[in-house]
């Protein structure tokens, strides 16, 4: 079964040179599969990430995720969709600063199905156990964590409405080599315990022990004016 199909994917963002950052003939990823994409910054990882996500729409193209043709989709649906289907680990984790541990979580579940508030407080609780944040710090604000506490806790909001894919983009690059470490064998152990599809990008190739399927972005977009 496959998680992710895309194919004749164009995109460019609006302006007057209209320059191609995106043009992908076609890449796909099986469900349950964990992908490393690799590549420079600035290569348009992101831009990518976010089209599977479905944030933003391609010029040209087809995005098939779990069946789906999201580029179809109109943007509630589509926002309906991601919410129940994606969870996404950010570069810089998005956080709500003045909201401590617990209500970043929870916020996340408002917007799925996949929740309910009867099993929600206990199942915050055992993903914060099992991602080792310190009970203590539950009550902190995000604005008070340390860059890997947050790096945690973003994690379990991507983690909390059971997405069958997580994305991650450059998720380890501001934490240091213990953290980096602790970050991928927890997200790692999570996705296997719960047959998630993940597409992890980041520059740092040093990660490549963790994945069974490692890619150079540039193999996957083919842009003619490299």
């Amino acid at each position: 079964k496959m998680g992710i199909n895309l194919s004749n994917i164009i995109f460019s963002y609006p302006g007057r040179d209209r320059k191609v950052v995106l043009n992908i003939p076609k890449w796909r990823l099986k469900s349950g599969e964990s992908t490393l994409i690799h590549g420079s910054s600035g290569s348009g990882k992101t831009t990518f990430l976010n089209i599977i996500a479905g944030l933003i729409r391609p010029v040209n193209g087809s995005i098939e995720v779990l069946g789906e043709q999201i580029q179809k989709m109109t943007t509630i649906r589509c926002n309906s969709f991601r919410a129940n289907n994606i969870g996404y680990v950010f570069q810089s984790s998005n956080l709500i600063p003045y909201l401590n541990v617990i209500d970043n979580i929870r916020l996340a579940s408002k917007f799925s199905k996949n929740t309910t508030s009867s099993n929600l407080n206990e199942r915050i609780r055992k993903l914060l156990i099992t991602l080792n944040v310190a009970e203590q710090d539950w009550a902190h604000k995000a604005r008070n964590l340390s860059v890997g506490q947050i790096q945690r806790v973003a994690i379990a909001r991507a983690i909390i409405n059971q997405p069958k894919i997580i994305i991650a983009d450059e998720p380890t690059s501001s934490l240091d080599p213990t953290n980096k470490e602790i970050f991928i064998k927890l997200l790692m152990t999570l996705v296997t315990e719960n047959k998630i599809t993940l597409v992890f990008v980041s520059h740092d190739i040093s990660l490549s022990r963790y994945f069974n399927r490692v890619e150079l972005f540039s193999k996957i977009n083919i842009l003619e004016n490299k």
